[in-house]
């Protein structure tokens, strides 16, 4: 049984003016982490203050969720961007959330893409650089990103912790990357396949792709989207199965 601790995270702030996707506020009585939207794909400097305070008063880190500047698209469509600007506009990014943090409390202490940004910096090695870029500039953050990914390997490279993410409600392929959104079946919607994937991870270090492979795969937190049907359902469950196993569930940054 292990007995790591494992970190959960959870893509929050994703609403927009007055639209609301998720529920915040339950998540953060759950998560360890959080992915704070910075306003490219999602969120606005009201959602942004709003989240980060009530992660500071929850003990919940806070990270920028960077992306692509794509809010009719989410987030989910591929740009071919200059690595310079997209350097600039993470750094823009982490230090639009960080002003949001400052004023709550608390500060950004690590960095995840967001979306198609991090599919593309899996394999696309000059986004990849740039966003590493990005985030060194604005100084020494952790970097989330797909085990084996070019993002890792380039965080890695400068100086910058490298941190390991799998997803609990997301399906894999033979090769341990995401199935596409586009595809069938690419989120995983019961609560059931859900424990049975984290828990997999956490226990075994193991997931399993779509076609049955078995994938050893070792991870430092684990993502929980917020606007997965049954979000809050599935988080509560995972935690307390997580407990109940013996795993603990913390923080990977140190409060």
């Amino acid at each position: 049984m292990s007995t790591r601790a494992i970190d959960l995270n959870s893509d929050l702030g994703e609403g927009f003016g007055i639209w609301r996707l998720g529920d915040d506020e339950a998540l953060l009585g759950i998560v360890t982490s959080a992915n704070v939207a910075c306003g490219f794909h999602a969120g606005d400097p009201s959602t942004m203050r709003r989240v980060c305070r009530q992660a500071a008063d929850a003990g919940v880190a806070v990270g920028a969720q960077v992306s692509y500047r794509d809010l009719a698209g989410f987030g989910r469509r591929f740009i071919d961007a200059d690595p310079g600007e997209l350097a600039d506009e993470v750094l823009y990014q982490i230090g639009a959330l960080d002003a949001c943090a400052r004023a709550a409390g608390t500060s950004v202490e690590y960095v995840k893409p967001h979306g198609a940004l991090y599919n593309a910096t899996v394999h696309h090695d000059r986004q990849a650089r740039a966003v590493v870029d990005g985030v060194k500039a604005f100084g020494d953050l952790p970097v989330l990103g797909l085990p084996g990914s070019r993002l890792l390997h380039h965080a890695e490279r400068a100086g910058l912790r490298p941190v390991r993410e799998a997803f609990a409600d997301r399906a894999y392929t033979p090769e341990a990357t995401l199935v596409p959104r586009s595809a069938p079946n690419a989120v995983l919607t019961s609560t059931e396949a859900v424990l049975a994937q984290v828990l997999g991870l956490a226990e075994r270090g193991e997931l399993v792709a779509v076609d049955g492979t078995s994938l050893k795969v070792e991870v430092d937190s684990v993502c929980l989207h917020g606007d997965t049907p049954g979000a809050v359902e599935h988080a509560t469950k995972i935690r307390a199965a997580l407990t109940d196993a013996g795993v603990p569930v913390a923080r990977f940054v140190p409060r």
